[in-house]
C-alpha cells in the first residue's frame, strides 16, 4: 500500500525529543544517548508503532531503539509511543526512533554497538524472485546485523514461503535456530507481544510463526 505524503510528519519528528535526525552521527557509540546503561533491542521496520510502543512502555529497564523507512509512517509510532507511556506516566528515556532505509542498517550501527534483541515483525515478505533480496532476513541482510547483533533475533511472520526461506539464510550465515514454531499462539512461548497486524492475521484465520535465531560467535 503506497503511503501519501505528509508535510508535517518531518518537521514533527525533527521537534520530538526521542527521534534521532543524524543517526550516523552515533554510530558505535549508541549508548551514549540513553541516560542509563540497559539492554539495547532494536525493532527493524517498526510501521505505525504498535509493537515498540507497548514493549518499550512495559520494559523502562531496557533501552529501545526503533527505525523505519517512512516518515509519514515513523510519525504515526512516535504518535503511539507519546500516547502508551502518557497512560503510564512515564518519560520516554528508554526509546528512540529514526527514518533509516534498512539496507543501510550499517551506516548507523557498527562493532561498538551491542544489540542485544532485533525485532523483525511482520516484513515485507518480497514474494517476486528478484526482490527477495530486500527482505530483512536476507543472507545479505543478517551478514549486516552480524555486525552489531551481540544476542538474538526475534522473527514473526504471516508468510509461509518467507518463513521457510529465511531458514536458508540463517544457515547460510551461520545463525543456529534456538527456537521456531509454526503456531504461535498454541505455542508454549509466552513472552509474544500481539502486533496490529498480527491480530488482524489472527482473526482471518492465519497461522503465526516465529522464530529466535543467535548469529555466530565472533
Amino acid at each position: 500500500m503506497r503511503i501519501r505524503c505528509k508535510p508535517w510528519a518531518k518537521p514533527e519528528l525533527e521537534a520530538c525529543e526521542f527521534c534521532i535526525n543524524e543517526p550516523e552521527s552515533l554510530k558505535g557509540r549508541w549508548d551514549s544517548v540513553f541516560t542509563k546503561k540497559s539492554p539495547l533491542y532494536l525493532e527493524l521496520g517498526c510501521g505505525k508503532g504498535g509493537f515498540i510502543s507497548q514493549v518499550a512502555s512495559a520494559n523502562p529497564d531496557v533501552n529501545f531503539i526503533a527505525v523505519d523507512i517512512k516518515n509519514e509512517m515513523l510519525v504515526l509510532a512516535k504518535r503511539k509511543i507519546e500516547e502508551a507511556y502518557n497512560e503510564k506516566n512515564l518519560k520516554t528515556e528508554n526509546i528512540k526512533i529514526f527514518i533509516k532505509n534498512i539496507e543501510q542498517i550499517n551506516d548507523v550501527f557498527g562493532d561498538g554497538d551491542k544489540i542485544d534483541r532485533i525485532y523483525i515483525n511482520f516484513c515485507n515478505p518480497w514474494p517476486k524472485s528478484k526482490h527477495k533480496k530486500r527482505r530483512l532476513t536476507h543472507f545479505r541482510q543478517l551478514e549486516k546485523y552480524k555486525d552489531f547483533l551481540n544476542g538474538e533475533l526475534w522473527f514473526k511472520t504471516d508468510d509461509d514461503e518467507l518463513f521457510n526461506e529465511s531458514f536458508e539464510y540463517f544457515e547460510q550465515s551461520g545463525f543456529s535456530i534456538k527456537y521456531k514454531t509454526y503456531d504461535l499462539h498454541n505455542s508454549d512461548f509466552k513472552e509474544n507481544t500481539v502486533t496490529e497486524h498480527e491480530r488482524m492475521f489472527m482473526e482471518s484465520g492465519k497461522k503465526i510463526k516465529f522464530l529466535i535465531a543467535v548469529p555466530p560467535l565472533k
